[in-house]
C-alpha cells in the first residue's frame, strides 16, 4: 500500500476539492460487487451519483499517477452518541457499558488504560463521550468534569452516577485556517503543483486535521472499574490495521458486533453537528457494525488485540481511530 499512499498523501488536498468526496485511503478495488487483489485509492463519497449530476470538473479520475481509483459510497459519516441498550449502572463497570460527560446523551466505556505519567487506571473513551466535543478553549469541558455512568441519557444522575472525573482528552478543531497567512501559502503551493502536472482542480485551504477522537477519565477509584470487556473478554494488546481484517466491538448500543475493515489510511470529513464538521485523518474505515451510543468502544481482532476506537459512522459505514494513535496522543497504554 506505499505506492497508494504516497499518491493520496500528494493529491488529497484535490481530491478533496471534489463534490461529494467525503474521504480518501487506501484499499482493494472492488469489481461486480466482489473485492480484488488490485491495490487502489479508495474515494469516499455521501452518495454516488451518475456523471451527468456533477459538473466535469468534479468527475473522479479513473486513475491518478497511473493508480487507479474506487469509489465506494459511506452515507453521512456522523458522531454516534445516542439510544440505548447496557443503560444499567454497573459497579464496577465495565469496558462496552453507557458512559459520558454530565452534558452529553450516552456513549460507551471503550476500555480500561494504564497512565504512563502515574501508572493509574483510566477509562478510554472518545473526547465527544467524555470532554463534550471541546477544542480545549471553548469552555465545553475541562479537566475534573464529572462523568457518569450510566450515561445521562441513559438516567445517570449528578452525585449518585458519578463513576469519576475528566483526566485529559484531545481537542477537536474544526475550524479552517484561511486566516492564516502560512496555511494560505501552502493552499497557494498546491495549487500551483496540480497545474504543473496538469491535474484540473484547484483547492482551498483545507480544515485542521485531526487524528485522534479521545479522552481519558480518572475513576473515583480504582475498585469501580473492571478491565473485562463485556461479551470480549480482556484485551490481549495492540496490533496493526490491515484491510479485509476481521474485527469485532462491544457497545452499549448494538453490543457485540462484527465487521471487517474496508480502508486504511483514511482521510474523511465527519459531521460534529448539524452546524459543525471536522477532517480526520489516518482512519480505519469498516463496514457498518456501529449505531448511535456505540462511540467510545474499541475495535479488536480475532486475537482480541485492539486495532482502534470507534469514533463515528453511517448505515454503510463505520469509522474508528488507530489505537496507536490514541496511546500515543493521550500518553496512555493498555
Amino acid at each position: 500500500m506505499k505506492r497508494v499512499k504516497s499518491v493520496i498523501d500528494k493529491y488529497k488536498s484535490q481530491i478533496f476539492a471534489l463534490e461529494n468526496v467525503v474521504g480518501v485511503g487506501c484499499g482493494y478495488k472492488e469489481v461486480n460487487g466482489r473485492r480484488s487483489n488490485e491495490e487502489c485509492i479508495m474515494i469516499l463519497v455521501e452518495n454516488k451519483l451518475a456523471k451527468d449530476k456533477l459538473n466535469k470538473n468534479h468527475i473522479i479520475p479513473q486513475t491518478i499517477e497511473q493508480q487507479k481509483t474506487d469509489v465506494i459510497e459511506v452515507g453521512k459519516v456522523e458522531l454516534l452518541s445516542s439510544d440505548r441498550v447496557r443503560t444499567t449502572k454497573l459497579r464496577p463497570a465495565q469496558p462496552g457499558v453507557s458512559i459520558g460527560h454530565y452534558k452529553i446523551t450516552a456513549g460507551t466505556f471503550g476500555v480500561v488504560v494504564k497512565d504512563k505519567r502515574t501508572d493509574e487506571k483510566l477509562i478510554l473513551s472518545n473526547n465527544h463521550v467524555l470532554a463534550n466535543i471541546t477544542n480545549g478553549s471553548d469552555g465545553r469541558a475541562e479537566k475534573g468534569d464529572i462523568i457518569l455512568q450510566p450515561g445521562s441519557y441513559d438516567g445517570g444522575k449528578d452525585e449518585q452516577d458519578v463513576i469519576g472525573h475528566l483526566e485529559r482528552f484531545i481537542p477537536i478543531y474544526n475550524e479552517k485556517p484561511s486566516t492564516c497567512p502560512l496555511l494560505r501559502g501552502v493552499s497557494r503551493l498546491l495549487n500551483g503543483f496540480g497545474r504543473l502536472l496538469n491535474f484540473p482542480y484547484q483547492i482551498e485551504p483545507m480544515t485542521v486535521e485531526n487524528k485522534v477522537d479521545a479522552a481519558v477519565a480518572k475513576p473515583k477509584s480504582p475498585e469501580l472499574i473492571g478491565t473485562e470487556v463485556m461479551g470480549l473478554g480482556e484485551v490481549e494488546g495492540i496490533a496493526e490495521p490491515v484491510v479485509n481484517m476481521r474485527v469485532k466491538k462491544s457497545g452499549r448500543t448494538t453490543g457485540v458486533t462484527k465487521s471487517r475493515i474496508k480502508a486504511i489510511g483514511v482521510t474523511i470529513n465527519v459531521q460534529l453537528s448539524d452546524t459543525e464538521s471536522a477532517v480526520f485523518t489516518d482512519q480505519i474505515v469498516t463496514d457498518p457494525f456501529s449505531m448511535p451510543g456505540d462511540s467510545g468502544s474499541v475495535v479488536i481482532n480475532d486475537d482480541n488485540k485492539v486495532v482502534g476506537l470507534l469514533f463515528a459512522g453511517s448505515d454503510k459505514s463505520t469509522i474508528c481511530n488507530r489505537i496507536d494513535n490514541v496511546l500515543e496522543a493521550l500518553d496512555i497504554s493498555l
